[in-house]
Order: structure tokens, then C-alpha cells, then sequence
């Protein structure tokens, strides 16, 4: 199904963060829902959206020219498992891969904060997904600066006030960001902005359904308790990363079914804008084309 087909259209502008531009998330309501009216509206807004995509993807894996990288960042219970999985539920798998970044091991530490995610690239055709990402060494750390123990941080920064480090982080990714887009990687950056009061609620789901407790740990109640300061830091960071070549998407996250179908709506949509066509058959398909035809139909 095509984008022509959809009975809704999803504004691009109205999550996306401006660049240079000061950016509060006071001024987005997490539940919003965009004029959607209800599950059943959004229900049927993502099929139409993930059908969208599954042909956005067919063109991407098939041209092979270009390639794609989603990242999600969150804090804990905003839905970004659900999201991918329910988004790209109607994609090729063979075509994409997800990386999940916990804390980073002995050997990741002794490199540069990036070395990791260039491991998981996306080759040209496909898509790569990052479950959180390289951000956290400009988010979890700034709240819990104590991490920064166990990293090597350059010569040139040691001893100096932390503002300096994540300054130079944040240009670091900036143009890190710049050299994958130039490289012919589509960037899209989704921030899954939930409410403290409904992640208080899904944390009770969580601990209230037996089958859902292994998602809850004490991390994620000690987390809770700096909201405030993780506020902070993400308004900090989307300000200073969103870009003309990689911008970030603010998606409200108290309605998963309206998140997914934003997701969905957005990743179709800046697929498309690549003008992705179909490969053009060699001069041997066409000349045998009507010959093997025949011998097909014998």
C-alpha cells in the first residue's frame, strides 16, 4: 500500500526539534495524540503506515544505493521495545538489524565513544535500529557522572570542567552524524517522550502482572528518582544534536498505539523522500525476457 492509499497524514514538523533552536519539553505534551481518535484510529493509521513502509523497505533493499539508521532514546518504559517491534513488524527481516547498547564492556571502554555504534552500521539496503544508542554517553553519564571513572577521557580534556566534555561530545556526534549522511545513511532519530505519572503506571503493570515482572528491576525505581535531572539533560542534548542532516523526533509516548503509527508514518516517509526507483533490468533480461517467458509457459 502506498502513501497515496493512507487515510491519515502525520506532519513531520509537529514532532520534529528544530535545529539551533532552544528546545523545552514542557512545550510537548506527552499525550497527544494529534487528532487521532482512539486505539482503533491508530490501529488502523499504523497498518496503513507499516504497509507504507514494507514497500519503502522493498525499494531500499532493492536499490542498494542507500541505507537507513533509526535511533531510539528514551527513558525507562516510554515503549521503545514495543515500538520496534510493532512497527517493523511488516518489513523484510533479512533487512534489518537491531543493536541493543547496554553499559559498555572492558573492551569497549578502552575505545572512543563512537568505535561501538560504527561496528553496527547499516550496510547500503538496509536498516539498522539502535535500542538507545551512542547518547547515552551524553545522558546517563551527565547524570551519573560517576561512570565516567571507567573511561579513558582524552588528554586534552582531563581536569577540565565536565561542560567542556559534553560540548565536545555533542560536536563529536554532530559531525559524526554529518559524515553518515554524506555517506549516502539516512538518519532518524525518534526521542519516545512519556509522562512521570504514566510511567508510574506501566511500572505497576509491570509489577502487578507476574508475566510482566521481568521487566522491572530496583534500576529502574532508583532511575525514577532523578526524572528531573534526565529532563535536563535531554532537553540539553536534543537542543545541541538535532540537525538538518540528522534530526530528532519528539513522539508523544503516553499512547503507544499513536507513538507506533507516528514512527511508522515518519520512516516511510523519509524513505520515500530518497526517490528510491526500482533497478533496471540488464541488457540480458531484457533481450531474453520473452524468450524465458516461453520456456516458462511450455
Amino acid at each position: 500500500m502506498g502513501k497515496e492509499n493512507k487515510q491519515h497524514a502525520f506532519k513531520e514538523g509537529a514532532f520534529k526539534v528544530e535545529p539551533g533552536k532552544k528546545f523545552r519539553l514542557a512545550d510537548r505534551d506527552p499525550g497527544d495524540t494529534g487528532g487521532l481518535k482512539g486505539k482503533q484510529a491508530g490501529r488502523k493509521a499504523l497498518g496503513d503506515d507499516i504497509s507504507a513502509l514494507a514497500g519503502a523497505q522493498e525499494l531500499l533493499w532493492a536499490n542498494g544505493t542507500r541505507s537507513v539508521l533509526i535511533i531510539f532514546q528514551a527513558l525507562d518504559a516510554a515503549g521503545k521495545d514495543g515500538s520496534i517491534k510493532h512497527v517493523m513488524s511488516g518489513v523484510n527481516p533479512q533487512g534489518v538489524d537491531v543493536t541493543s547498547f547496554k553499559a559498555p564492556n572492558s573492551e569497549e571502554l578502552k575505545h572512543h565513544f563512537l568505535w561501538r555504534p560504527m561496528q553496527h552500521l547499516p550496510a547500503r539496503g538496509r536498516i539498522a535500529i539502535f535500542n538507545r544508542s551512542y547518547y547515552e554517553e551524553v545522558l546517563v553519564v551527565r547524570v551519573h557522572p560517576e561512570f565516567l571513572d571507567a573511561q579513558v577521557i582524552p588528554s586534552r580534556l582531563k581536569g577540565k570542567p565536565l561542560e567542556k566534555l559534553w560540548k565536545a561530545r555533542f560536536e563529536e556526534i554532530h559531525r559524526f552524524e554529518q559524515h553518515l549522511a554524506d555517506n549516502d545513511i539516512t538518519v532518524i532519530k525518534f526521542f519516545l517522550n512519556v509522562s512521570k505519572d504514566e510511567q508510574r503506571e506501566r511500572f505497576l503493570d509491570r509489577l502487578n502482572e507476574p508475566g510482566k515482572l521481568w521487566k522491572f528491576s530496583g534500576a529502574d525505581l532508583k532511575e525514577r528518582g532523578y526524572w528531573d535531572e534526565y529532563q535536563k539533560v535531554y532537553e540539553e542534548m536534543l537542543t545541541a544534536t538535532s540537525s538538518e542532516a540528522a534530526p530528532w523526533y519528539v513522539i508523544p509516548a503516553d499512547h503507544k498505539w499513536y507513538a507506533r503509527a507516528a514512527i511508522a508514518d515518519i520512516i516511510a516517509q523519509r524513505i520515500g523522500e530518497l526517490g528510491l526507483e526500482p533497478p533496471k533490468p540488464s541488457e540480458e533480461q531484457e533481450a531474453k525476457r520473452e524468450e524465458w517467458r516461453k520456456a516458462l509457459e511450455e
